[in-house]
C-alpha cells in the first residue's frame, strides 16, 4: 500500500516562505512522476509543480520563480520550497505520485494548509 505523508504547511505572512516535503513509501521511486496540487474552497484542485521520475520539473505560470520542486532519491521525499508568498497562495497543498507506466495508479497524500495572512 503506498502511502504519501506531507508536512510542512502553516502560517505564513505575505513575502514569507514556507516548505512542504512529502515522503513517499515506494520501492522504486524513479517509477514515479510526482506534483504538488493546491485547492481552495469552491474550485478545481490545480497543478503547482510537477517532476517526472527523470527528474524534469514544470511549474505554474503563477508560481514560476518563487517555488521550486525537488526530489531526494536517496529518501523518496519530495519538496516544494515556496518563497515570496502571496495572499492568493493561500490553500490546502496535496502531493501526488503517479506510476509512469501503469499510470491508473495515482495516489494523493492528506493534505496540509497553508495560508499566507498578515
Amino acid at each position: 500500500q503506498v502511502q504519501l505523508v506531507e508536512s510542512g504547511g502553516g502560517l505564513v505572512q505575505p513575502g514569507g516562505s514556507l516548505r512542504l516535503s512529502c515522503a513517499a513509501s515506494v520501492s522504486i521511486f524513479s517509477l514515479y512522476d510526482m506534483g504538488w496540487y493546491r485547492q481552495t474552497p469552491g474550485k478545481q484542485r490545480e497543478l503547482v509543480a510537477g517532476m517526472t521520475g527523470g527528474g524534469v520539473s514544470n511549474y505554474a505560470d503563477s508560481v514560476k520563480g518563487r517555488f521550486t520542486i525537488s526530489r531526494d532519491y536517496a529518501k523518496n521525499t519530495m519538496s516544494l520550497e515556496m518563497n515570496s508568498l502571496k495572499p492568493e497562495d493561500t490553500a490546502v497543498y496535496y502531493c501526488q505520485m503517479r506510476h509512469r507506466i501503469e499510470t491508473k495508479r495515482v495516489y494523493w497524500g492528506q493534505g496540509t494548509q497553508v495560508t499566507v495572512s498578515s
